[in-house]
């Protein structure tokens, strides 16, 4: 029998390409899902499910879905590179509001992080959890700030959150890079659930990838929630080695392309930006 929450779960961000994968995994499950999005719902809003449109700006709205809620996964907001005027509102206030929302109903959240938190450190450095924080961009930036907030409400108001830092999560990779980053959308929905499902969590960090031999990343806290990736880009490597894009900027940073948008520096500093 299929194990489902007690409370019912928020999803952020469900008109998105992830939040439908994760919508039609989850409803199938028997979840009761309460979803949100600025855009409207693409398609029939699957049965046990409800669809209300709200802004994370308003921090009304959201206290009022998350109701009652035991979870809320968090992938609302901007979801790629843009200028910070546009990125501050869903994903700086927004989360605000997300985690108060969460600390009034005593829910977790799943924080949906990305690799561009982390996108300037070498691809050739195996990083752990507990690496620096260095953003490729103003993204990159609302993520670190979004892990940073679940590690302050977990420690002021007990909130448990998972950080996720999402590599590459499409249908299948698509470039020499993505053998490293590429996460499933099955994987990813099986992390939403364990993580849902956990006795507890505390406030932790996992990379968001499936099980690639050239992963950039090491240790994290996946045995906490009892989740293992099943999928692997191995089997693209034969059709995706040696497809780069011949930029030695983007070439060289685990983050790719987007750290190369709006750079200025004549050249990449020589070694690790910083030390330890």
């Amino acid at each position: 029998m299929t194990e489902t929450p007690q409370k019912p779960v928020l999803l952020t961000g469900a008109s998105g390409n992830l939040g439908r994968q994760l919508t039609t995994y989850l409803a199938a499950r028997g979840w009761n899902l309460r979803l949100t999005d600025i855009a409207p719902f693409p398609g029939t809003v699957p049965a046990g499910c409800t669809f209300t449109r709200a802004d994370l700006s308003n921090g009304v709205d959201i206290l009022r879905l998350a109701e009652g809620c035991g979870m809320i996964l968090h992938f609302g907001g901007v979801s790629v590179e843009r200028p910070f005027d546009e990125v501050i509102g869903p994903n700086i206030r927004g989360l605000y509001h997300i985690y108060e929302a969460a600390r009034r109903e005593g829910a977790r959240v799943l924080f949906a992080s990305s690799n561009h938190a982390i996108g300037f450190h070498e691809r050739a450095e195996p990083l752990n959890d507990d690496c620096q924080l260095l953003p490729d961009g103003y993204y990159g930036l609302s993520k670190a700030y979004g892990e940073l907030m679940g590690r302050m409400y977990w420690f002021k108001h007990g909130v448990e959150s998972v950080s996720v830092r999402i590599g590459s999560c499409f249908p299948e990779p698509t470039e020499e890079r993505m053998l490293s980053t590429w996460l499933s959308y099955a994987d990813l929905c099986r992390l939403c659930e364990r993580a849902t499902l956990a006795d507890s969590t505390g406030c932790i960090v996992l990379w968001g990838a499936s099980a690639n031999a050239r992963t950039f990343w090491r240790g994290d806290a996946r045995e906490k929630i009892g989740w293992l990736p099943q999928d692997s880009a191995d089997i693209y490597a034969g059709q995706l080695l040696g497809k780069t894009s011949g930029d030695p900027v983007i070439e060289l940073y685990q983050g790719g392309g987007y750290t190369r948008i709006e750079y200025s520096r004549a050249a990449p500093p020589p070694g690790r930006l910083f030390a330890g």
